[in-house]
């Protein structure tokens, strides 16, 4: 008699697995906070300046490059509430971490943002201290190029010297987060010196985050020389800064 045939039974396949249950431990990472947000004003748009003015600055440059003659007797010089007269008032600040390079932002009034940021090549304590030993005299230099047409303060690197010695460098730069949040810190005071809190900067092994803000009066010579003298309240005596651009 002829066997049956048997029919091949395929292996039924197995469902998956169901999947596991969510994890009630699951540490969710915290996000750092959000930096606020920056209220700062830009600065007023630059105007071309009038004939009358040009022609000043052009006979002052010319009397500036006379020998100066030390008279017999000296004469008072006529500065009327520590204001320079033909100069600019600005507002410049001195900050950084005391055992980090100082940065300087020079700004149109404390509440604009700057229109000039330098980082310098020598450290905030070092240059603190110096200013409260004496006179402090920075002078930045550049190579001139004729076939290059660029403003002075717009000149990217400076060969930096601190009382005749030299220092190493300055370098422009754009402002960054940190420095307009110390910046807007800083915006309700004119002048003024200290340390900020540590809860409203993030801590550094580089020591505290020091500043100093004040009144400079801007000086342009040429269109490659500037000068900016920090102004004591009321004449007093005080730190004393003058820094010196100059393109040579």
């Amino acid at each position: 008699m002829p066997t049956p045939k048997h029919k091949l039974l395929t292996p039924k396949r197995r469902p998956p697995p169901p999947p596991p249950p969510p994890a009630t431990n699951v540490v969710v990472p915290e996000h750092s906070p959000p930096r606020p947000q920056v209220y700062l004003q830009k600065p007023s748009p630059k105007k071309n300046p009038s004939k009358s003015t040009i022609l000043f600055r052009r006979v002052r440059s010319v009397f500036r490059s006379f020998p100066v003659i030390n008279p017999p007797c000296k004469m008072p010089v006529p500065i009327h509430d520590g204001h320079i007269h033909g100069g600019k008032q600005l507002t410049g600040t001195l900050f950084g971490h005391r055992k980090s390079r100082v940065n300087l932002a020079i700004q149109e009034n404390p509440r604009c943002l700057p229109v000039l940021v330098l980082e310098l090549s020598i450290q905030t304590g070092k240059l603190l201290q110096d200013m409260g030993l004496g006179l402090v005299r920075i002078a930045l230099e550049c190579e001139k190029h004729p076939s290059e047409k660029i403003k002075l303060i717009d000149e990217p690197i400076w060969t930096m010297y601190c009382n005749g010695r030299k220092a190493g460098y300055a370098v422009k730069r754009e402002a960054t987060d940190d420095d307009l949040k110390v910046i807007q810190m800083l915006h309700a005071m004119s002048m003024g010196a200290g340390v900020l809190p540590g809860d409203a900067v993030d801590s550094s092994p580089e020591g505290e985050l020091t500043y100093m803000r004040a009144y400079f009066e801007r000086v342009t010579g040429s269109k490659d020389s500037e000068t900016y003298y920090m102004m004591n309240p009321d004449g007093n005596s005080g730190p004393d800064l003058s820094i010196f651009f100059v393109r040579v």
